[in-house]
């Protein structure tokens, strides 16, 4: 029985129906992982152990005829920059190789409460600095469409996952795309809420001011599942919002009549893939056909959006990864002296990209060169929240492409990280505005590599989103292609 092509909430229909258990969809799950992670290399840990208790306590709820909450029994993957108590937390860097965090972070605690089962820690760019997956400290994680290309990243493992039919739903973290443009090479649906609506305690932090929690799912119903299940307030994270959580299953309504929908110029210019453009474009008739409303908009910052995002977040980085000097925890490489040690222990065991934005940040926030820099960064971020207020003010959600490519090859870019770090020209820009994004499937390459386009919506409005994604996907009919 092919169960790891099903959805979450299809899963859960089965279960509380007792058309299959528990310890049958996890048993079915790692035969799939079994089969298919040698040549994706989705995971850096697999929990078997702690996925069949899982699983089996489960069961034993079903037998007393209690009912089950929406996630209870459905396989999972976490990200490995999130926290697990008793489980490996390495953020893929060998700086944290054997690093075994005390605590969950909330978003695991939330989680836990509905007991899914958790299959393992998901592959990442080390420390979430990267596009492709590359980066990771242990090993490249592949598309499942396509195992010569990357599956994006930071959040490449995750959503790898979720393509290849190794989870169900993952958790994954977006500072600059992280979450939507893996999501979008590999085919799924991946949302990154607004600043503040996930609890970032516990995430292992790199920019601060942009990191944030979401899923990646198989569709849009899972998606809404998953962040009813995560969001809210969070009195260890200063950041979190106090706003109250809606329920997001009920915004799944197939209804967009007179919703105003913008599409940015700025995102569709000389360098977009022409089947991305023409799938996006396409989605933006489905959209019209169903009632809606299109206008072209502007958001006239755009340009500066990928020298601010790469100014701000490695200076946020260089700060955060300071702790990591081999005397406190992680990994450490003696020397002679103690500085020789925190020397060599981050000459030895950070990778070249992290290496790389740590030397950027650390210059954007020296001194003679903070003014020039960083502060002028702030600036420009500032001028690109208020594009997004301005285009707000006349439309209800942005349409754009969520990469203004497919997925590449391995190895096709990592050797040139400003080409590298332009595939990020269409995520960045919410990141620091701290808006909400969903990407969902919409169409193909001619070399049949998925396609994916992105939702933006005003802050703490991801309901809006989550309906019209919902609505083209049920329009469409492109969903999460699972691939054998």
């Amino acid at each position: 029985m092919t169960l790891y092509k099903k959805t979450a909430h299809e899963l859960h229909d089965l279960l509380t129906s007792k058309e299959i258990s528990a310890v049958e969809l996890t048993e079915n799950i790692f035969e799939r992982i079994d089969a298919k992670e040698s040549e994706i290399g989705a995971y850096l840990e697999i929990t078997r152990d702690v996925a069949e208790k899982s699983a089996r306590s489960v069961d034993e709820k079903i037998s007393r005829g209690e009912k089950i909450l929406p996630l209870e029994g459905i396989p999972c993957g976490i990200k490995d920059n999130i926290c697990t108590k008793g489980i490996k937390t390495t953020c893929a860097s060998k700086i944290l190789a054997n690093f075994i965090p005390p605590y969950d972070a909330t978003v695991v605690k939330k989680l836990s409460a509905q007991n899914p089962v958790i299959l393992g820690k998901t592959n990442l760019d080390e420390f979430a600095m990267g596009g492709s997956t590359e980066n990771s400290g242990f090993h490249v994680t592949k598309n499942p469409h396509d195992l010569t290309r990357v599956p994006g990243g930071s959040s490449g493992g995750s959503a790898a996952a979720v393509a290849s039919g190794e989870a169900i739903f993952t958790l994954g973290s977006d500072t600059g795309g992280s979450i939507r443009q893996p999501a979008s090479f590999c085919g799924v649906v991946g949302l990154k809420p607004t600043y503040g609506r996930v609890s970032r305690y516990g995430l292992v932090a790199y920019a601060s001011s942009l990191d944030q929690i979401g899923p990646i799912t198989r569709d849009v119903t899972d998606c809404a599942t998953v962040l009813n299940a995560i969001a809210g307030h969070d009195e260890m994270d200063s950041t979190s919002t106090a706003e109250n959580v809606p329920d997001f299953t009920k915004s799944l309504v197939a209804d967009v009549k007179g919703l105003k929908i913008g599409l940015p110029k700025e995102y569709f210019v000389k360098g977009i893939d022409a089947d991305v453009e023409k799938s996006v474009r396409d989605a933006a008739k489905v959209f019209e056909s169903l009632g809606a409303e299109i206008f072209e908009i502007s958001l006239p910052h755009t340009d500066f959006a990928i020298s601010t995002y790469y100014l701000i977040a490695p200076a946020e980085a260089a700060t955060n990864l300071e702790r990591y000097d081999g005397v406190s925890y992680g990994e450490r490489i003696d020397g002679a002296d103690v500085v020789e040690m925190m020397k060599n222990t981050r000459t030895k065991l950070f990778g070249e990209e992290v290496k790389r934005r740590i030397i950027i940040g650390n210059y954007a926030l020296s001194a003679g060169y903070y003014d020039a820099y960083y502060l002028k960064a702030l600036k420009v971020r500032t001028l690109i929240q208020k594009d997004f207020t301005d285009a707000f003010k006349n439309v209800d959600v942005i349409l754009a492409p969520t990469a203004p490519t497919a997925a590449f090859k391995i190895g096709e870019m990592i050797s040139d990280p400003l080409k590298m770090y332009l595939q990020d020209v269409c995520t960045v820009p919410l990141n620091l505005a701290g808006l909400p994004g969903i990407s969902v499937p919409c169409g193909f390459t001619k070399n049949n590599l998925p396609i994916g386009f992105q939702l933006i919506g005003k802050a703490l409005d991801e309901s809006t989103i989550l309906r019209a994604a919902f609505t083209y996907e049920q329009a469409s009919g492109f969903k999460a292609d699972i691939k054998d």
